[in-house]
């Protein structure tokens, strides 16, 4: 039999667009998730529903409810159904939520991924990707932000999680050889996202005639990068594993890169937008205005993120490129269909 590729955190926003995708094109997908509350299940649910009415999920597709953080299940789960492959997606997210919960990243994001860790090393894994984020730039103000950029200020722990994931992945594939693949993911949007982020907060208050907070007063840059994008850049990195840079040296350490076979690439628009013109779009999109209440700076956040991207596109051939006005109308439509149930 096919050995499986698997997914964790299936459920979730990324995680559901990768196995759909990976389901398409014929393989065998092996998901989890814990199904938390962090969000609303039903949207998980849904989600997971979607995978599982696909005419391929019938041979292709595997679900079972398992936390990273669980020691004998993520045990159990390798040596039962040794993955040729894994794309971790399962984190305990969001940069505010991790002030008032540091113990659920500290859990999900470090423990839960030294699980991952040594299921990959002790059962043949030919590949592991696993997710990163542009919040590990932090504090760097250099833009556009670039794997060779040092990632020593972070300004929250969530971030400071997303760094430390990398620098355990490069020691694992320093110590046994594993290659590894770390992707610095930049404010991914697009149908069945998070309801906990801004465009679908955004959408349901302009909607409800109710005013949405911009923070910082609106003067924020992300480089919001939508879901069919992300999706196609993970499996491009999945289709190439990580190999070790001869050009590597020592004395001059490229962050970028590594003597082992480990890499960092960043995946993003590479088109900064102004939360302001963000706003803009959707309003145009959803046909209403908003009625918005300008708000201070949130600690952990930071005032603009911007990707360069060449470093993905060398690799694999591929850079994002789906136009902020393409992917907000896209949402804004998928949202109009939504059951609201799903999203509140």
């Amino acid at each position: 039999m096919q050995r499986p590729i698997l997914i964790t955190g299936v459920a979730g926003f990324i995680g559901a667009a990768v196995a759909e995708t990976l389901l398409q094109r014929g393989e065998a997908v092996l998901g989890i998730d814990n199904l938390n509350s962090y969000y609303t299940p039903a949207l998980k649910q849904a989600r997971l529903e979607r995978l599982q009415q696909r005419p391929e999920a019938a041979q292709g597709f595997q679900f079972l409810p398992i936390d990273v953080d669980d020691t004998a299940a993520m045990a159990a789960l390798f040596a039962s159904h040794r993955p040729r492959a894994v794309v971790h997606l399962a984190a305990q997210a969001g940069v505010r939520y991790s002030l008032e919960n540091p113990s659920a990243y500290i859990q999900s994001n470090l423990v839960g991924f030294g699980h991952i860790l040594e299921g990959c090393r002790h059962h043949g894994v030919e590949h592991l990707v696993y997710a990163s984020s542009s919040s590990v730039y932090g504090g760097n103000r250099a833009m556009p932000f670039s794997e060779q950029h040092a990632v020593n200020h972070p300004v929250s722990l969530y971030a400071a999680t997303k760094k430390a994931n990398e620098l355990m992945a490069h020691t694992y594939s320093h110590l046994y050889g594993l290659p590894a693949t770390g992707l610095r993911f930049f404010t991914v949007y697009g149908p069945w996202g998070r309801p906990d982020m801004a465009p679908m907060l955004f959408a349901r208050a302009i909607l409800a005639g109710e005013p949405i907070r911009v923070f910082n007063h609106g003067r924020m840059q992300r480089d919001f990068t939508y879901i069919d994008d992300i999706a196609e850049g993970v499996i491009r990195c999945l289709d190439k594993p990580a190999t070790a840079d001869p050009l590597f040296d020592p004395l001059q350490p490229n962050p970028a890169t590594a003597a082992v076979p480990h890499r960092v690439f960043n995946i993003g628009n590479a088109q900064p937008t102004e939360l302001l013109r963000f706003i803009e779009v959707l309003e145009q999109a959803l046909g209403r205005r908003a009625i918005q209440d300008l708000q201070p700076m949130q600690p952990g956040d930071v005032v603009a993120t911007a990707a360069d991207t060449s470093a993905l596109e060398a690799w694999v051939g591929f850079r994002p490129s789906t136009s902020i006005e393409q992917g907000v109308d896209a949402f804004a439509r998928w949202y109009r269909e939504m059951d609201q149930a799903l999203v509140v």
